[in-house]
Parts: structure tokens; sequence; C-alpha cells
């Protein structure tokens, strides 16, 4: 989930370490605040930006990568499980 005021850098940072640690599947979302109880959203991200966010996740060896602002932990998940 982005928008909660991660800057790129701690974003890109977190992605070399999931790929160190053997994680090969990426979901990107944008955080929408639930309820006025729940943390604000501190920005909301462009198309665009969650385009080069994936992009980058990409070339750093992600074998799929789903990023976008309604992409969600289980958007298409089966589908990209090896059988």
């Amino acid at each position: 989930m982005l928008g909660l005021g991660e800057a790129t850098d701690e974003v890109h940072a977190v992605l070399a370490d999931l790929r160190r640690a053997g994680c090969d599947i990426l979901t990107l979302g944008q955080y929408l605040q639930p309820t006025r109880r729940h943390l604000p959203v501190a920005r909301y991200l462009s198309p665009a930006e969650f385009t080069a966010l994936g992009e980058h996740a990409r070339q750093l060896g992600f074998r799929h990568v789903e990023s976008g602002p309604l992409v969600r932990s289980s958007y298409h998940a089966w589908s990209h499980v090896p059988a």
C-alpha cells in the first residue's frame, strides 16, 4: 500500500530488500482510508508513478508485478502462482 507518506527512494529500498529475501511476486496499490478513524491518505500517486514503480520492480527481477491505484494483494493472485 502506497500513499502513507513514503518517499520513492524508500519504496525502491524495500523492493530491493524483498528481492534479496526471495520475493518474486509483487502488488503495489494505493492506500485508501477506510474510515475517519484510520490514518488519512498522505498522497495519491498518479497512474504514471505506479507504472514507473512497476517497471522498476521488473528491472529488479520480480517475476510478476501488479502496480496501480486499485491493485490489492489478492489481485489476480492465483493466476500468478506456479502450478
